[in-house]
């Protein structure tokens, strides 16, 4: 039997071991994924094959997006204590000259700097530790997720091992079979879906039929990661060198942390000399100074983008859908990203019979927007290593020349976010106002709520919402209504009339807003409502209930898998 892929009602009483979610890979992604289902009452349980944070640095910067998806999961304050704002970006020439840079504001249009740095082992700390206080979400760590099958049941109708108890009932539609052992044996569990957080591993890339396309890319570099109480030269943001025959990237990460990056020639580990004549330009390493690396690793530099992010109810996110560089710090971002997008969409199918075509449009929005950063990273890597002698000095120019361009380093900036284009849940109109809105962001003031000032999202609630400079005609809050979504009037929120502004330079009377904050429609000035139908109406419809109580979906889940 094959996933279910109508929209119609189904029984949603609990099974034996049947969980709405599961997430195989316990990452930031999947972590993050889990919280961000709990918001909307959907359990997860969270599968990972160590039984602890990974305890050694990967990723280490993030943007005021993805900072405010580590709002919507709940862990924004707890963030803030271990992130350090960083100024931007530098492209250094091989003498240490700068050739261009592009700033970061303090304060982005999402309510956080534009770029943090940040040791990545804390941020799965904070996000474990939320995953724990949260009741909708289980880990089970230790274990190795052995398949995931979309074929229904079992052989012989029955479950791992043979007991029949983890599988029955669980063939019915809409069910994925995840095979998974530990030391106690090999378990099955039956999701309704199915999230491939995993990492370039092949397990749910191959569950999905998904293959890489290559987009061209690969290097060899060596990542120092180092504590030091020295004092180093630094700008407080990144540093690109920009020079073909020793590349580099340099770092702050915190108060006495610091990341190097090198392409070498060969492989061989650092010792004490080479790498003092590494770092020369930035700290000078005297014989015993205080320079502890806490890692020294090579990796191989990629960029790939999976051909498909799903099929039926399985979704492949972060590193097992697309692999980029990381010269514009975007990976880790990338992830979050399709967290953010897919899991509200998810909720509201498994919640409330939401149309199965909604969970299409997470590929269709997500893939154009990972193949742009990629390519922005590709761009960003042959400008740091592309070239020798005259090339390298034609790049110098064409850069120095660039980075004058009036409005260029804040477009560079603003473009770590494009506007998503026109889409079932994305109406552009070409005719009417409200240009420019639908597809992007809306901005995130700090708003004035009983006398407490909070962040816009804080007041809007994890649902849609509708913005409005002027009241709204009974068929638009109907729309509202029906949606779920909160009607907020702009006038009066105490945020200095920014959002106000921001309406009347889109030409619009009111905005539309899905639970990720993108702009699903506009209200054009003057049009007093939304004009014509919109194709989000149809997928959003709903014809279910909620999923069961929250009792008596974990009393099921512990009976199930209790062996």
């Amino acid at each position: 039997m094959t996933v279910d892929q109508a929209a119609g009602p189904r029984d949603t009483a609990p099974r034996p071991g049947h969980v709405p979610v599961v997430i195989v890979g316990a990452g930031p992604v999947g972590v993050t994924a889990a919280l961000l289902l709990a918001r909307r009452g959907v359990r997860t349980v969270v599968l990972e094959r160590h039984h602890d944070v990974y305890p050694l640095p990967r990723a280490v910067a993030t943007d005021d997006e993805v900072r405010r998806i580590l709002q919507a999961a709940g862990v924004q304050e707890e963030f803030a204590a271990i992130a350090r704002p960083a100024r931007g970006l530098r492209l250094l020439d091989a003498r240490h000259r700068v050739m261009a840079e592009f700033p970061r504001a303090a304060q982005g249009a999402h309510g956080f700097p534009q770029t943090s740095m940040f040791d990545q082992p804390e941020l799965e700390r904070l996000l474990r530790d939320a995953l724990a206080r949260t009741p909708e979400c289980e880990l089970r760590g230790g274990v190795e997720v052995v398949g995931v099958d979309q074929d229904g049941e079992g052989p012989d109708g029955e479950g791992a091992n043979g007991d029949g108890a983890n599988g029955q009932g669980a063939s019915g539609e809409g069910s994925v079979r995840v095979a998974y052992r530990d030391e106690t044996g090999e378990h099955l569990l039956w999701a309704d879906a199915v999230l491939g957080c995993d990492g370039a591993g092949n397990l749910t890339r191959d569950a999905v039929g998904a293959v890489w396309e290559d987009l061209r890319f690969e290097e060899r570099w060596t990542v120092v990661d180092v504590r030091t109480s020295l004092p180093v030269r630094c700008w407080e943001g990144v540093e690109q060198i920009c020079d073909a025959r020793r590349p580099a990237t340099f770092m702050r990460i915190g108060e006495d942390r610091y990341r190097w990056e090198f392409r070498l020639r060969d492989d061989s580990e650092l010792d004490h000399e080479r790498l003092r004549d590494l770092v020369a330009p930035w700290v000078d390493l005297a014989p015993g100074a205080d320079f502890t690396v806490l890692r020294q690793a090579r990796y191989t530099f990629r960029a790939r983008i999976a051909d498909r992010w799903g099929r039926g109810r399985v979704f492949l996110l972060g590193d097992a859908a697309h692999l980029t560089p990381p010269f514009i710090g975007q990976g880790l971002c990338a992830g979050l990203r399709d967290a953010r997008n897919l899991t509200w969409k998810l909720a509201r199918v498994l919640q409330q019979g939401a149309d199965e075509r909604l969970l299409e449009s997470y590929e269709s929005e997500r893939k154009p927007h990972a193949r742009h950063m990629i390519r922005l990273a590709v761009a960003m890597g042959w400008a740091m290593t592309g070239g020798q002698d005259g090339a390298a000095a034609v790049r110098r120019g064409v850069l120095s020349a660039a980075v004058r361009i009036p409005g260029l380093s804040t477009a560079a900036a603003r473009d770590l976010s494009p506007v998503l284009g026109p889409g079932p849940l994305v109406r552009r109109r070409a005719r009417w106002g409200g240009r420019g809105l639908a597809g992007g962001f809306c901005p995130q003031p700090w708003v004035a709520v009983d006398g407490r000032r909070v962040r816009l999202d804080e007041l809007l609630g994890d649902s849609f919402a509708l913005l409005t400079a002027v009241p709204p005609a009974p068929s638009l809050r109907a729309v509202a209504d029906g949606l779920g979504a909160r009607t907020v009037p702009v006038a009066g929120l105490g945020d200095d009339g920014l959002l106000a502004a921001w309406l009347r330079e889109g030409r619009a009377d009111a905005v539309l807003l899905r639970p990720d904050r993108v702009v699903m429609d506009v209200v054009p000035s003057g049009a007093g409502d939304l004009t014509g139908t919109a194709d989000w109406a149809s997928l959003l419809h709903t014809t279910r209930s909620p999923l069961p109580s929250r009792r008596s979906a974990e009393e099921s889940l512990s009976r199930s898998t209790t062996r």
